[in-house]
C-alpha cells in the first residue's frame, strides 16, 4: 500500500508542477498588459503636429494621460478615437515616454485605422479606431507620451 501512495504523491506533483507551469504564462502577461484609449488630433502641411489625452486602464486603475507629436509628410486635419493594449509594463509610470511609429494613410470624412507604436523602455501599443477629417498621409511619427 505504501508503494501506491508515494506514487500517487509523485503524480500528484507532477500534475501541480504542470498546471503551473501552463498558467504561468498568462499570469505574467495579465500583470504587464493594460488597455488604453486616446482620442488625436491631427494637423499639418508636410509637417504635423498631434495632441490628444487618453487613459490607461492598469491593474483595475485608471490614469489619465496626455499625448503629444510631430510627423513629417502629412498633409491634413482630422480626429482620430483609438482604443488597445499596451504591454510589456512593469508599472503605469512605463508608458510614459517617446514613441515611434511609421505608416501611411488617408481619410476623407471617416476611415479606420491601425497603430502600433514601441517606446524606447519597450513598452508596445496596439491600437485600432476610427478616423474622421481629411487627411493624407506617409510619415515617420514621434509621439510623447505622459501620465497627468
Amino acid at each position: 500500500m505504501i508503494p501506491y501512495l508515494q506514487m500517487f504523491k509523485s503524480r500528484a506533483v507532477l500534475t501541480l508542477a504542470a498546471v503551473f507551469l501552463v498558467a504561468a504564462p498568462g499570469l505574467a502577461n495579465a500583470q504587464t498588459t493594460g488597455t488604453v484609449r486616446f482620442t488625436v488630433t491631427k494637423y499639418g502641411f508636410i509637417v504635423g503636429a498631434s495632441g490628444g489625452q487618453g487613459v490607461l486602464v492598469f491593474k483595475g486603475k485608471e490614469h489619465p494621460l496626455q499625448l503629444d507629436g510631430i510627423s513629417a509628410g502629412m498633409i491634413g486635419v482630422s480626429r482620430t478615437h483609438l482604443a488597445g493594449t499596451a504591454s510589456n509594463l512593469r508599472t503605469a509610470a512605463d508608458i510614459a515616454g517617446s514613441y515611434t511609429a511609421v505608416g501611411a494613410g488617408a481619410a476623407w470624412r471617416g476611415g479606420g485605422r491601425v497603430v502600433r507604436l514601441r517606446s524606447d523602455k519597450g513598452v508596445i501599443l496596439k491600437l485600432r479606431g476610427t478616423e474622421f477629417g481629411y487627411e493624407a498621409s506617409a510619415d515617420v511619427s514621434r509621439v510623447t507620451i505622459s501620465l497627468q
